[in-house]
């Protein structure tokens, strides 16, 4: 396929055209690479039935492993859930934005995950994207996720058709995954946060 379009987003002098070219490929089906302060992800529009199977050919990753949804703002989150448990808005006031994906139910008996990145480029590109994106990891399963632009090139070897080069992540660490069902709070990755932070903000809940 073709080379990827690189747009570099050097500090806070955001390229907006970039940004919305980036955007237009995304919702037209294709796959943009973007930075946020753990790793690199890979985005699609997750209301694209051909975007997540090329996602998932992609990343050789079977089709009934979820993706999580990045966001741009906790109202977006709330456009597609029921409601919030009390738990998971107690950890977004906490850590969002910031390296944390909090699973809750989606009200159709499956559980959908989101995380609110913590940086510029990905800010304004979610919002720039105006649907759902599903965003694992820049990177085939099984490979580290990559923390830089040139790592990106190297793990897709040409499978994207933008990237936003915002240089090197500031964590370099994926976020950490929490699952909030009921009553129930589940550490399922331990990431940036550690989870005696998590469970810190948890305990701190009344009864």
């Amino acid at each position: 396929m073709a080379e990827p379009r690189i747009f570099v987003m050097a500090g806070n002098a955001l390229d907006p055209s970039g940004l919305q070219e980036a955007a237009r490929r995304l919702r037209s089906g294709g796959l943009v690479a973007f930075p946020t302060e753990t790793v690199y992800g890979l985005g699609a529009d997750a209301t694209n039935a051909n975007a997540i199977a090329r996602l998932n050919q992609v990343k050789g990753r079977p089709p009934e492993k979820p993706y999580s949804m990045h966001v741009h703002s906790v109202d977006q989150v709330r456009a597609m859930v029921p409601s919030i448990p009390a738990a998971a808005q107690r950890l977004m006031d906490a850590f969002w934005p910031g390296p944390l994906t909090i699973v809750i139910p989606d009200g159709k008996g499956q559980t959908i995950g989101f995380r609110l990145p913590d940086h510029p480029v990905a800010h304004a590109f979610l919002k720039a994207c105006d649907v759902p994106v599903a965003a694992p990891s820049a990177n085939r399963s099984g490979s580290p996720p990559p923390t830089d632009a040139k790592e990106v090139l190297v793990a897709l070897d040409g499978d994207v058709e933008c990237l936003l080069d915002g240089g090197p992540t500031r964590l370099g660490r994926e976020s950490t995954v929490v699952e909030v069902v009921g009553d129930r709070v589940e550490v399922r990755r331990e990431g940036a946060i550690a989870k005696e932070a998590i469970f810190k903000i948890i305990n701190a809940l009344p009864q």
